[in-house]
């Protein structure tokens, strides 16, 4: 069907991921409801995947795979986010923000770049005329993505299941694969984004490499914004005096899945330089966890 607007759909896909997150936002301010946050920013991706597809017209195999992959990724997790806070309650990210309207806004914004960025992969490859034979980086992009929501959605699960249980109330998740890691999900997550952009590779020219911001806003925002620092030092806050939590959080790795035992036994230096324990996930004196 051609060009819309430009011809790698950025513009178009920015008025629908502003126009889509705008709806979302107004219902949350004047009805202040807040459950549909993370419902919004997932079927966003489905949309803008769908969208271009439909709209280039084009229908290469690569185009309709990429869309699939961002589409099972978006409907997965949307889903499964809007069923756990409405079972769970109000979402206490907001807790601070139902009552002011500028904090609120910035972080639909924030939202909104995150969806528009995050998708550029899919986006441009969607948007594209070219069509080399698939390759190794197509496959080698599906594993990986392929591998990254198995892990998302087995720890989401596991994690959902341990928190609905009356006996685990008061602890922190530590069964499954957050055994390995203290944060699978995020490592799935990441893990599949990269897979996304790897397969996207071989349609790339030019300027159009610069889609690789897209997994690197994605890591950064989980790795030093809005992901791990939040959840470490919630966690840290509620169990930091344990003794027990302590033992967890020094024998279990940060993002990268490791066995504690092989975790536990490294030095501190290797773990900040090559696993991602950062000192902002360990803010308390010595490295340890605050209280």
């Amino acid at each position: 069907m051609g060009t819309v607007l430009d011809s790698h759909f950025l513009a178009l896909t920015a008025i629908v991921t502003v126009g889509y997150q705008l709806l979302f936002f107004i219902i949350t301010a004047l009805l202040r409801f807040d459950k549909v946050t993370d419902f919004a920013g997932s079927t966003n991706f489905v949309i803008i995947a769908i969208l271009t597809l439909v709209l280039k017209g084009a229908w290469h195999f690569r185009q309709i795979v990429l869309t699939v992959l961002v589409t099972i990724w978006g409907l997965r997790l949307g889903l499964f986010l809007l069923m756990r806070i409405l079972q769970w309650g109000e979402d206490r990210r907001f807790d601070k923000m139902r009552d002011n309207l500028g904090k609120l806004a910035f972080f639909w914004t924030f939202q909104a770049v995150w969806v528009w960025s995050v998708s550029l992969p899919v986006t441009v490859v969607n948007a594209s005329d070219r069509n080399p034979s698939i390759e190794a980086r197509d496959i080698i992009g599906w594993i990986m993505w392929f591998v990254g929501i198995c892990i998302e959605a087995t720890a989401d699960q596991q994690k959902l299941a341990f928190k609905n249980s009356p006996s685990n109330r008061g602890k922190w998740c530590n069964v499954g694969l957050w055994k390995y890691t203290r944060h699978p999900n995020y490592f799935g997550e990441i893990f599949l984004w990269w897979g996304i952009f790897v397969a996207s590779a071989p349609v790339l020219s030019g300027a159009e490499w610069l889609v690789i911001l897209g997994p690197i806003f994605l890591t950064l925002l989980l790795l030093f914004v809005s992901g791990i620092p939040l959840l470490e030092s919630s966690a840290d806050k509620r169990y930091g005096q344990l003794e027990e939590y302590r033992v967890y959080k020094n024998t279990t790795s940060p993002l990268i899945p490791l066995p504690p035992a092989v975790y536990g036994a490294l030095p501190a230096w290797f773990k900040v330089a090559f696993l991602l324990e950062l000192p902002l996930y360990n803010p308390g004196p010595g490295g340890d966890p605050i209280s």
